[in-house]
Order: C-alpha cells, then structure tokens, then sequence
C-alpha cells in the first residue's frame, strides 16, 4: 500500500517527476559512463602489448624506453650496437625477440624498421596479433607494410611508391627520395600504436643510410640498385628489442644479465610494470573525472530533495487526510523517502538503458579513432558500488524533506493553513 501511495502521489505530480527523473538519469549515465569507459581504457591501455616479457634498449628511464619502443613518442637516447642484440637474441633462455630500428618517417608518421618477426610474434589485446587487411610482410629491400590509420588517413593503396624522410618531424628537409618504397601490406586496425607506423625491414633501413654519414646525405654520391645487392645490410645497430622468453621463471635472470650488460650500458623493462606506471602518473585525470561525475549527480540529488521539499508545503492537505485515517507520523516519512527512491531507481535504470544502447553503438568508433577497446556494459563490482552510493545518497538527501513532512503531521494533524 505504501508504494501504491507514494506512486499516485507523484502521477499527481508527473511533470515535475518526470524532469526530476531526467536529470538524474543523465548524471548516472554521466557517472556510470565514465567509470566503465575509465575502466576499459585501463585495460585497454594494459593490453598495448601482450606476449613480450621484456623490452631492452639503451640506458634510459624505463618510461621513455616503453614510450618511443611501444607507444613511438618521444626519442632514444641511444642505440645498440647489433653485437649486443645478438648475444641476447642467441641467449639459450630467449626464444623470440623483435628488434626495432628507428629514427625516419612519412609526413609525420614514425618508420620501423624490424624484421618479419614482428608480424609473427607482435601480441596486442587478449594475445591477438597482426593481421592484414590487404597484401602481405615485406619480403624485398624496399618494401613496406602500412598501418591502418596511415592507409586511411593519406588513403594509400597496395603498390603505392612512398618516400621516407630522416628525422621525425611533420616537415622533413632531407630525405630519402633517391630511394623509394613499395606499399606490399596494410594492416588491420588493432586501436594501438601499430595503426601509426610503416613497417620496413632493417635491411631495407640500412640501404637508405648507404649514401648518409652522421645524419647528413652525401652530396653527390647515388647507389645504385647492383651496388646495393653487393652488400652488406645487416644493420650495425638498432634501437630496442622485444623479447620472449623460454620459460618465464627466467624474466628477472635475465632483466639482470641485460642491466649487467658489460659491454654496453643497457636497461630491460617489464611492459605490464611499467604500462600500469604510465597509467598511475594520469590518476589525477581519473580522480577528476570521477569528481566532476560525483558533483553533477549531486546537482541532480539535490535538484530532487528541493522538489520535495517544495512540495510539502502544496501537500498539507494530503497529509492531513492521511493522519486523520489513522497513519503514523513515520508512514508520512516513509512516504517522502520512497518517492525519492522510486524517481531515483526509474533514473538508474533508464540511465543504465540509455548507456548500453550508447556504448553498443559508439565502441567501433571509439576503437578506430581513439584505440580505446570497450565492452558492453557489465554490472562490475565497481559499477555496483557507485549503484549503492546513489541509493545511499539518494536516502540521505531525502531525509530534509523527509522529517519535514514528519514534523508538519505532527504538529499540524488535522489543522490546514490557509
């Protein structure tokens, strides 16, 4: 009877309800939507890379060499000598490694360079790897393999000719056009940092820089195609590594053997480690986005104790009639507060409609043009917990009109103002 009462008191009342209703649906979709997109951000964010257990290169902090090694932002300080790669690359314990040669790019875009282990064993989401949408690997000297978002976004074709420039900025002055490459593959979008890159082989990195001495072309000097075929590309060195190893009991052995490196002052990384460091240095975002979530919920939590409140004073009658056939004091309460509770559990499961719907439609948008891999929306532990403080919140803030309501039938039982 009580929750027959309670909603034919605010039918009595639709439009006020109804906006009420609306506005505190939008702030728990607000609110839900981004805890769920923050938290498959988060996963999404850790599964850049899967599969690699360590990645090595020059001596540096260990999130510059996971930035320009996995992410290709910012610069190495340094590069490997090929000796160095070798003696871990031919280590009994390490059954693949990728190596990766940087340092060139196409209109702003970073080049590659690696061998066709890369498409073999490169793992990204939940152990997925590269496929292609059209072609295949490189096989020649100068062939190329393209990244989805670069095919897209300056719509090349398989066969398109393409000139690397040296250096890394969006306008390059030297480069590479004695030379040019054959697009052979393009991949398919994965949403990770692969879709932003044009994949050559060492061999064919090396050639380019035949006629190049510290960085800059020698006037004059062309190498011609037979004189490449002579010789030697195998590169003299390159600047990371990605490698798997045999048994992963072996991981810290062999982290240690490549920081003890005599030789060469090297540094090794766990990518999972230091993934979920990058993502601990963007809390301050996440805590504020979950702020300015909490602020317009209770915007809308308080938008409704206001409506009550408002109301009682219209209900005086209504009250009356109800303390005059014999309710409690405690029933008008209990009144109040489911009200609030009905207005807020329509909100929540409208909210909750409305952010399926959103993200069922929107997550291959969000793949394609923000790498951001999300689900569909699954009632987690952390989306209940936020559901809970809504109620609780919700019961709070009701308590004002509430004992409003209970204080008038006391004191005014059957007596109406006028």
């Amino acid at each position: 009877m009580l929750a027959k009462i309670a909603w034919q008191s605010l039918r009595s009342r639709r439009y006020t309800a109804w906006l009420t209703l609306l506005s505190i649906a939008i702030s728990v979709f607000v609110l839900l939507g981004v805890e769920h997109i923050r938290f498959e951000a988060k996963e999404s964010f850790s599964k850049t890379v899967s599969g690699v257990d360590l990645i090595a290169g020059a001596r540096t902090g260990q999130l510059n060499l996971l930035l320009y090694s996995v992410f290709r932002i910012g610069n190495p300080t340094n590069n490997i000598s090929w000796q160095s790669y070798q003696a871990f690359a031919n280590d009994p314990k390490v059954a693949w490694t990728i190596p990766i040669s940087l340092g060139d790019s196409h209109r702003g875009f970073r080049v590659v360079g690696t061998t066709g282990d890369f498409f073999e064993r490169f793992r990204f989401g939940e152990n997925a790897r590269l496929d292609f949408s059209e072609g295949r690997a490189f096989a020649k000297v100068f062939d190329v393999v393209l990244g989805a978002d670069i095919a897209k976004k300056l719509n090349y074709r398989l066969h398109d000719p393409i000139v690397l420039a040296h250096g890394l900025g969006q306008v390059s002055f030297s480069s590479h056009d004695d030379r040019s490459f054959t697009v052979t593959g393009i991949l398919k979008p994965t949403g990770t940092p692969a879709d932003q890159a044009l994949y050559i082989s060492l061999q064919g990195m090396e050639a380019i820089h035949l006629n190049w001495r510290d960085g800059v072309k020698i006037p004059g000097k062309r190498i011609m195609d037979e004189d490449i075929e002579k010789r030697d590309l195998t590169p003299k060195s390159i600047t990371a590594f990605m490698i798997g190893l045999q048994s992963k009991m072996a991981t810290f052995q062999v982290q240690r053997q490549i920081n003890q490196y005599a030789k060469e002052p090297l540094l090794a990384i766990l990518p999972g480690v230091t993934l979920m460091e990058l993502w601990e240095m963007m809390r301050a975002m996440e805590n504020t986005l979950q702020l300015i979530s909490y602020l317009v919920l209770f915007s809308a939590l308080l938008g409704l104790s206001t409506m009550l409140l408002s109301s009682i004073r219209e209900r005086q009658r209504e009250i009356a009639v109800m303390r005059a056939i014999g309710a409690s004091s405690w029933f008008v309460f209990l009144i109040i507060q489911l009200e609030a509770l009905l207005i807020v559990l329509s909100a929540i499961i409208l909210a909750i409609c409305l952010l399926a719907v959103a993200l069922h439609f929107s997550k291959t948008y969000l793949a394609e043009n923000f790498g951001i891999f999300i689900s569909n929306l699954v009632m987690n532990d952390s989306i209940i917990m936020h559901l809970g403080i809504i109620v609780a919140s919700t019961f709070l803030l009701s308590l004002i009109p509430a004992l409003s309501a209970y204080r008038l039938s006391l004191h005014q039982g059957l007596t109406v103002r006028n």
